[in-house]
């Protein structure tokens, strides 16, 4: 992959969001990954995008008939999104899709980050549809994505990558976006985010706080954290 577009950095002016399918029925049918560790992935993403003022678009699949709805822990980040439903496997072939894409686009939000289920299906479609049709680049968050099997998703992954799909995970994206631990107006977010759903990452910004910054002791709602270790 050789492409100059590809080798710019995520920032929170250049990036948009889509979020395909995150509903129970096709997270059941999910083996590529632990399925509570997928939704605490996708969760910390949509916070994530959320802290940096990144438009998202969430759609749906058969919710009805099904798939259910969509995680209600992503729709409480997402409370004034309208979800986007639509039959076809491949969001692409919905023009309500195809338009809430392009509205983001014209403002230079030309990089499209992907989380969605499954990633051999509806992911690798849209992704492919997207490129092929529009050029669009498209950034697929492995680990806020899963499929049928871990082969499914690493086959599927492999064949996006081939096409010129960038992979990551999503706290890369979080800490891209972030980039500079000097910016101070998302510095405290991020570090919500990550204590919540970075695991040992999250531990050890917690052992700093109380143990080297001597912050006290945090308690789940609502307990002062403590000081911004950067600050200091």
């Amino acid at each position: 992959m050789t492409s100059k577009q590809y080798r710019e950095v995520l920032t929170p002016e250049n990036s948009q969001i889509i979020f395909i399918d995150q509903q129970p029925q096709m997270a059941f049918g999910v083996q590529s990954i632990d399925r509570q560790t997928l939704k605490n992935n996708v969760v910390g993403l949509a916070k994530a995008a959320k802290a940096f003022n990144i438009p998202a678009t969430i759609t749906t699949v058969e919710t009805g008939s099904f798939s259910g709805h969509t995680y209600p822990e992503l729709l409480a980040v997402y409370p004034e999104n309208k979800i986007l439903e639509r039959s076809s496997m491949n969001s692409w072939d919905d023009q309500n899709v195809r338009d809430a894409l392009a509205a983001n686009v014209a403002k230079g939000r030309k990089k499209i980050i992907v989380s969605g289920l499954w990633t051999e299906v509806c992911n690798t479609t849209f992704a492919l549809s997207a490129m092929h049709d529009a050029d669009y680049e498209i950034y697929m968050v492995a680990d806020a994505s899963g499929g049928t099997s871990l082969d499914a998703h690493n086959y599927a992954m492999d064949r996006m990558v081939q096409a010129g799909v960038v992979p990551m995970t999503w706290q890369q994206v979080l800490l891209e976006w972030q980039r500079d631990w000097a910016n101070r107006g998302t510095y405290d977010a991020v570090m919500d985010i990550v204590r919540e759903h970075s695991g040992a990452y999250g531990m050890g910004v917690d052992y700093a706080y109380t143990m080297v910054h001597k912050a006290p002791e945090r308690v789940t709602h609502g307990a002062t954290i403590g000081p911004n270790p950067a600050k200091k």
